[in-house]
């Protein structure tokens, strides 16, 4: 069914392509956004915070490290790199900051949209089954 909703079908189509009733339909596609939600969640609460701090140690590394290299005794060249590399993964470093508030506050924003989608769908189903 979820490829059915990737390729743009809407509930009535994919009723009538599976030739299951709609409302079997209708409890499917709640039962996947649910799923899909608490994935979300878990991803934004378990995963996104170590990929992070993953990310941010590797870039602390590098950063070190470079700086090592800008420091010892060694051609004009090589010192030049060292800082280009350097103001690149502080940059990067910057931007990974910077942006992670970002993308948690569009989750936020998707996530009541989604609530308030959801919420409208309800209502429009219990008008039907009441009409």
């Amino acid at each position: 069914m979820r490829e059915l909703l990737v390729k743009g079908y809407n509930h009535y189509e994919i009723a009538n392509t599976l030739q299951i009733p709609r409302s079997t339909i209708t409890k499917d596609i709640q039962y996947l956004r649910q799923m899909d939600r608490d994935n979300l969640q878990t991803h934004i609460q378990e995963r996104l915070p170590q990929e992070y701090e993953n990310c941010m140690a590797g870039i602390n590394r590098v950063l070190q490290l470079t700086w090592e290299i800008a420091e010892k005794p060694t051609d004009d060249k090589t010192k030049l790199q060292a800082f280009a590399q350097l103001n690149e993964g502080y940059k990067f470093k910057m931007d990974l900051t910077t942006n992670g508030v970002v993308i948690t506050d569009a989750i936020k924003y998707v996530q009541s949209k989604m609530d308030h989608l959801n919420e409208t769908e309800k209502e429009l189903l219990q008008e039907r089954n009441q009409s």
